[in-house]
């Protein structure tokens, strides 16, 4: 803890080496971009994107998970998004998944627990695989329940936002982007 401390302290020293003006920050927020990614420590959005202050408005949750939109039911979740598209006018949402996630892992062993399979039924080599198409898998499920909630969907006909689908691999810090004409997942 001592050390997040002393980084706290130093953060305006920081800051100012790396010619961020703190004032303009506080002044006008403009993000660039939305990101919507798991809560998990290992995925850092600033630094796989190098944003500075202001450049993202996050929304880190378990799992990366947006709920479905419902009106009777509003949720924190919904909320920023709808902030961040009607209120700041973000041009684009990134929503990242990533490897080694526990939520996807969970998923993928109930799945195959429901189905009657174990892990000693298989190798690990395809298992992995299968983890890491389950995890793209879940990437765009995501954007497609973001893409339900009222205040994306007049923005993506209009073409003023565009939703954006990444998967990072924690082990080799590669990041890709899906690609619909390609129908896969392409390093960026």
């Amino acid at each position: 803890m001592q050390y997040l401390i002393d980084q706290a302290r130093v953060f305006r020293a920081r800051a100012a080496a790396h010619t961020v003006d703190l004032a303009d920050v506080a002044r006008r927020h403009r993000p660039r971009a939305m990101f919507i990614s798991c809560s998990d420590a290992r995925v850092v959005p600033a630094l796989i994107t190098a944003a500075q202050p202001g450049d993202l408005f996050e929304l880190r949750t378990y799992g990366g998970v947006i709920p479905p939109y419902d009106a009777k039911t509003p949720t924190g979740e919904g909320r920023t998004m709808e902030y961040a598209v009607s209120e700041l006018h973000v041009s684009d949402i990134i929503v990242c998944g990533h490897s080694h996630c526990d939520v996807v892992t969970a998923a993928m062993h109930n799945s195959l627990a429901t189905s009657g399979i174990t892990e000693s039924d298989d190798d690990s080599a395809p298992l992995i695989g299968d983890l890491t198409a389950t995890g793209h898998w879940h990437v765009l499920t995501q954007l497609d329940a973001l893409s339900n909630y009222p205040c994306v969907a007049p923005r993506l006909a209009d073409r003023s936002l565009q939703l954006h689908a990444w998967f990072h691999d924690i082990d080799t810090g590669t990041t890709l982007a899906h690609h619909a004409r390609a129908s896969a997942f392409l390093p960026l």
